[in-house]
């Protein structure tokens, strides 16, 4: 997926001693990690729709037309999850500009580094989700 691309793109910021968090070098580090990542789902998901378009044949035999079907299908719930990505990347991009990224939407804690280079899109720190999913798994049994 294009997100384990990403890490291969970008080697963690490694802040400096004392260094203020989310300065002007850190929401610059994530703004180009959450654009290149955007530019990449976009990519895939024109190169899905061509590929659908080109390969978009009938086939006299039940099994193969069924076979492509699936195919098409799980290609396009990827395709539904990464256009949900891109929405998100989007969001996460206005926080950068408004001022609000790397900061926790229930607590306003920051969030961390080390939690925004493994998920750039996160608006929880790791407390606050932590409780979300435990709270998730309580309304689910």
């Amino acid at each position: 997926m294009a997100q384990d691309l990403l890490h291969k793109q970008f080697p963690p910021y490694v802040p400096k001693k004392g260094e203020e968090y989310m300065n002007a070098k850190q929401l610059e580090h994530f703004r180009t990690m959450l654009e290149t990542l955007k530019q990449e789902l976009v990519e895939d998901i024109e190169r899905t729709v061509h590929t659908m378009q080109d390969e978009a044949t009938v086939f006299a035999d039940p099994n193969d037309r069924a076979s492509q079907e699936t195919d098409m299908a799980l290609e396009l719930r990827n395709r539904d999850r990464e256009r949900k990505l891109i929405k998100k990347i989007d969001e996460t991009l206005n926080r950068i500009n408004n001022g609000d990224y790397g900061y926790c939407d229930n607590c306003g804690v920051e969030i961390g580094l080390k939690r925004l280079e493994a998920r750039p899109t996160a608006t929880l720190c790791i407390d606050c989700k932590t409780l979300e999913e435990i709270k998730e798994k309580q309304v689910a049994k």
